[in-house]
């Protein structure tokens, strides 16, 4: 157990009880989650947003801290932090080092992260794509070595230049994805939800500009809108290698992703619950 685990800490507590409540990991547990963190958001001072913000951010920098100086005496033991040991699970499959990853759904960098791991300790760079503009920033400080993009992912033929967007703690849904219809859980009382207008671009685009050519594992998390982000890359002239996607729609969802990877990938293992990995037939990754 490790020290995060063992803190006595309310706002430990809290900040896993949050997390928990939001990704619904355990369904049965949710709604009294849910309905504890509601009744513990109307005790004063915490009825106050404000003050809600300034207690997270003092819990988050805090464990930020005690990671960088666990980093800099070469320990990894805070910076796997990958939802269900994925970044575990996928060293089989990736290449040990220096290779180029694009994670779409980015997040602060950290946050479950799928890619942070391999930054930090495998020496791999590449390019992570964030719509939240404080999130896309927060994640400049986090990954040095990568080029963060602040763009909503879209299909070739999305018509606009731009894209509404929801955005609450974790999770974050457009029009015709995941949770923008109020699904439960997706406003959550930590972090208020709301919603802005981001720039809308294709992976095609994204990463001509980042001067990309070569990607060795691209991680899909856009809560719903994975077919259409897959339909804006060229899987002509840049096929990752690896593709771990995330699919909450059972078998129907799988068949809309497959749909547009076509006959050039294989399913080969699920990675957890909601992520499936999928590996480009012609090129087999190496150990």
């Amino acid at each position: 157990m490790d020290r995060f685990s063992r803190s006595s800490t309310p706002l430990a507590a809290i900040e896993v009880a949050r997390i928990y409540a939001v990704m619904g990991i355990q369904n049965r547990l949710r709604p009294p989650l849910e309905g504890a963190l509601r009744g513990i958001a109307r005790v004063p001072p915490l009825t106050n947003p404000r003050v809600r913000q300034v207690l997270l951010g003092w819990w988050r920098n805090a464990k930020r801290s005690w990671r960088l100086r666990a980093e800099r005496r070469g320990s990894a033991r805070y910076s796997r932090p990958a939802l269900h040991n994925m970044d575990r699970r996928l060293e089989p499959y990736l290449p040990k080092r220096g290779g180029i990853f694009v994670e779409a759904g980015a997040n602060d960098g950290y946050r479950q992260s799928n890619t942070y791991f391999l930054e930090r300790f495998r020496g791999w760079t590449g390019v992570l794509i964030e719509p939240i503009p404080e999130l896309a920033k927060q994640a400049q400080g986090e990954r040095p070595r990568s080029n963060v993009v602040n763009t909503a992912l879209v299909a070739p033929d999305f018509p606009e230049a731009t894209i509404p967007i929801r955005f609450g703690g974790l999770k974050s849904a457009v029009p015709a994805g995941r949770g923008w219809e109020g699904e439960s859980g997706f406003g959550e009382v930590w972090d208020a939800p709301y919603e802005i207008t981001v720039p809308a671009r294709t992976l095609k685009d994204v990463l001509k500009e980042a001067g990309i050519d070569r990607v060795d594992f691209l991680s899909l998390d856009v809560e719903g809108y994975e077919p259409q982000a897959l339909a804006g890359l060229d899987l002509d002239r840049r096929a990752p290698l690896l593709i771990l996607v995330e699919i909450v729609d059972g078998q129907e969802g799988r068949e809309r992703v497959e749909h547009v990877l076509g006959a050039s990938y294989e399913m080969v293992e699920q990675i957890s619950p909601q992520d499936y990995l999928y590996r480009l037939i012609d090129n087999p990754t190496s150990s």
